[in-house]
């Protein structure tokens, strides 16, 4: 399980640029567990086709994602997802002991792309609501290859233009960024993509 050291330099990472790349996160076994569970949920019929928007806003739309998910809940929390959350908690605790950002809560889903799925570029932060605002990808798939492809591609420019950084979605690496501020999206990979992806929230201005 990841140390303080390892918050700490997350912490300090999201400080001096807004995102950090944490790779071994969570041991490579126990993301191959949160794997497992991931296509159980699918083979059971537990996932569905994410959506575009919030509450009675959300809409599929094909043209910017295809993915599937499954939201965590807490109190049906396997040991594995209780540890990935615990690791969280640690770390919310951290970056707010460090950068004061007032993180609250934690919600999160799996998110499962099958070959040639896709996220078109987005922000995570909802129009007119404020409280996302620390965004988490752990990546479940074990010996991903670069031929795979399925990068994350986070442009750093608060416009969504200019230079980007393309992270591949290697098992156990916890990508977080601050949700609000970087465009981001994720590239048809050529086999299957498997992921945890969460936001911390404060208490701030709900929808408007």
């Amino acid at each position: 399980m990841t140390d303080a050291p390892d918050h700490a330099r997350i912490a300090d990472r999201l400080a001096s640029q807004g995102y950090a790349v944490a790779p071994d996160f969570l041991p490579v076994a126990m993301a191959a567990r949160l794997a497992d569970e991931a296509r159980a949920l699918r083979a059971d019929g537990h996932m569905r086709r994410a959506g575009v928007g919030q509450a009675g806003g959300v809409g599929i739309h094909d043209e910017l994602r295809s993915d599937s998910i499954h939201w965590l809940e807490q109190e049906h929390a396997s040991p594995a997802q209780h540890a990935y959350l615990d690791a969280l908690e640690s770390l919310r605790l951290e970056v707010n002991r460090s950068l004061y950002l007032g993180l609250f809560d934690f919600e999160g889903h799996f998110a499962v792309y099958p070959p040639g799925a896709f996220y078109r570029k987005h922000l995570d932060r909802f129009r007119g609501d404020s409280r996302r605002t620390l965004t988490t990808v752990l990546y479940l798939n074990p010996d991903w290859q670069e031929a795979h492809g399925g990068k994350l591609r986070l442009y750093l420019d608060p416009d969504g233009a200019g230079p980007a950084l393309d992270i591949p979605p290697q098992g156990g690496t916890l990508v977080t960024f601050l949700s609000g501020r970087f465009w981001h999206e994720v590239q048809p990979a050529g086999t299957e993509r498997l992921s945890i992806t969460g936001w911390f929230r404060t208490r701030g201005e709900g929808v408007l």
